[in-house]
């Protein structure tokens, strides 16, 4: 998954093979003239090799020897079929020329042809030039024979062994290419096979490493040998996941270490969800044998479980938001009632002191009573997002000018934002939305500790999680430890006119815009809010 595939991809058809063979070849025609050469001189071999002509067969020896020197050059190239034609020519007229300088048929020499016939049946794909070498070959021995026959050197007897000898070097091509089609035929398929064995692995590896899953390979002694790019994000997204191999399993989640070793102990385990961190998402873990009946290596799959949670929640939201629609219908006509004799009493004449604030505090309550109704409303009715592409500093200028101006009383928005190019997808009324609730809340914070509304949007990138960070940040004294985690919940507020429902809704309506809300203070101890937002371009 994060190593080099085992398999390579094969090379072009008989390239490689070929280059080998001619290799070799190249080498034996190398070595052959330093031998025809080490006869000429040796004299236990002398009276065997230039007889007739000494001059000509070493003129003949050395030039076969200086031809090897370019071809060695020519081993680094392209094979072209035209130039081992040439080198096949070459050394059948170069073999004739010093057997007919050493006596023809009688010095052995000429049968030296049939290793060259054999060479070209291989290295030649055409069939039918192949067989003209052979042919060429079977020539130019009938040839010198009769020369040497006319010249009476030799007599009519020696055309016997000639014949026998062409005839054995048709036979050898005939079969060398038999052999060689057939050898050829099973390397491409051989090849074929390797191809699609190469191509279904690489097909295997972008499957794991692109899949939403995150897999693990643990060995006996729970160490990580590999694991996929999905693993990595889940697990340690502050890192590349090549620095990840080879670490034991509770460097990256404790937990995940206690269920896998409970599941090698036990060979059961109970799926149940867990956070590697604080501010990481809820993961679920499976574990496999990755061979059965082995208790050695193992995989591990890790996934993301927010999902399931998002389901769960949006099953349970749709019937809440049923039932809490009926309840809110059935109370907003008698809150009315109770709103409109209010106001009554309250324009009575007659009324005490007393009377009137009482009439005051009905008032009030009835109006928060309505707003929690409104917002209740809101959620049982709420429609699916529609996203566009927002480019985000504009927008978000745009936005702070167009709040301030509705806002219609003094108050301090920075927005500190360079990314000029950056778009994100939201549905820009529900950002809209979510901005005001947030703004509104810092802005009264800020008040109560400073006597001054103010606050600031601090735009960021997370580039390992892929994310765009809207930060809210105001001066108020912050929310407590223990509030923190209630802080989404629906109803809880710290605020005695608050509605409690301003922050669940927010969130919310982050959630079905794929994005994120979270509470975050500042390293300064700042109340900072924080949308974050799946990055699309930049």
């Amino acid at each position: 998954m994060n190593r080099p595939a085992i398999l390579t991809r094969p090379a072009a058809a008989g390239g490689q093979q070929n280059q080998a063979l001619f290799r070799i070849y190249v080498a034996y025609r190398s070595l052959l003239s330093v031998v025809l050469l080490i006869m000429l001189v040796s004299p236990n071999t002398r009276q065997l090799v230039g007889v007739l002509d000494p001059t000509l067969y070493v003129s003949v020896a050395l030039l076969h020897l200086a031809t090897s020197i370019p071809l060695v050059g020519f081993l680094s190239l392209r094979l072209d079929q035209r130039m081992m034609l040439a080198v096949f020519v070459f050394d059948i007229v170069s073999i004739t020329i010093m057997s007919h300088a050493s006596g023809g048929v009688v010095s052995g020499l000429p049968v030296l042809l049939i290793i060259t016939v054999s060479a070209s049946a291989v290295l030649i794909v055409n069939r039918t030039l192949a067989t003209l070498i052979a042919a060429l070959s079977a020539l130019a021995l009938l040839g010198d024979t009769v020369w040497l026959i006319f010249r009476g050197i030799q007599d009519v007897s020696a055309l016997f062994p000639a014949g026998l000898l062409g005839a054995l070097i048709f036979i050898v091509s005939i079969m060398v290419q038999a052999v060689a089609q057939r050898l050829g035929r099973a390397e491409e398929l051989a090849r074929n096979r390797a191809s699609d064995l190469y191509d279904l692995q690489r097909l295997n590896e972008q499957i794991v490493q692109h899949m939403d899953t995150g897999i693990l390979l643990v060995d006996s002694d729970s160490v990580v040998r590999v694991m996929n790019k999905s693993a990595s994000t889940l697990l340690v997204p502050e890192r590349p996941v090549i620095m990840e191999q080879g670490r034991q399993l509770a460097e990256y989640c404790p937990e995940l270490a206690l269920q896998f070793q409970h599941w090698k102990d036990t060979g059961l385990h109970k799926a149940r969800p867990f956070a590697v961190s604080d501010d990481s998402p809820p993961v679920i873990a499976h574990f496999r044998e990755l061979q059965p009946s082995s208790q050695r290596d193992s995989l591990v799959f890790v996934e993301d479980y927010s999902p399931v949670t998002q389901y769960a929640q949006a099953l349970k939201l749709t019937s809440l938001g049923r039932l809490t629609a009926s309840i809110a219908h059935e109370i907003r006509n008698p809150l009315g009632a109770i709103s409109h004799a209010a106001q009554l009493l309250q324009e009575s004449e007659d009324l005490s002191p007393g009377d009137k604030r009482m009439a005051e505090i009905i008032q009030s309550h009835s109006e928060r009573v309505n707003q929690i109704v409104e917002s209740v409303m809101q959620i049982s009715r709420r429609e699916p997002p529609k996203p566009e592409y927002i480019k985000l500093q504009q927008w978000l200028t745009d936005y702070v000018q167009h709040y301030l101006e509705e806002l219609s009383r003094p108050a301090d928005i920075t927005l500190d934002c360079e990314y000029s190019d950056l778009l994100v997808e939201f549905d820009p009324e529900n950002l809209q939305r979510v901005m005001t609730n947030l703004l509104d809340n810092a802005l009264r914070h800020s008040k109560k500790e400073t006597a001054r509304e103010s606050a600031r949007i601090k735009v960021e990138m997370d580039f390992i999680g892929h994310q765009t960070l809207i930060n809210i940040i105001d001066n108020g004294p912050g929310v407590p430890v223990a509030d923190q985690g209630k802080l989404f919940e629906p109803f809880f507020t710290t605020v005695a006119e608050g509605s409690g429902m301003g922050l669940y809704l927010c969130k919310e309506l982050c959630e079905i815009n794929n994005a994120g809300l979270s509470y975050r203070p500042t390293e300064k101890g700042e109340s900072c809010f924080r949308i974050s937002l799946s990055q699309r371009a930049t």
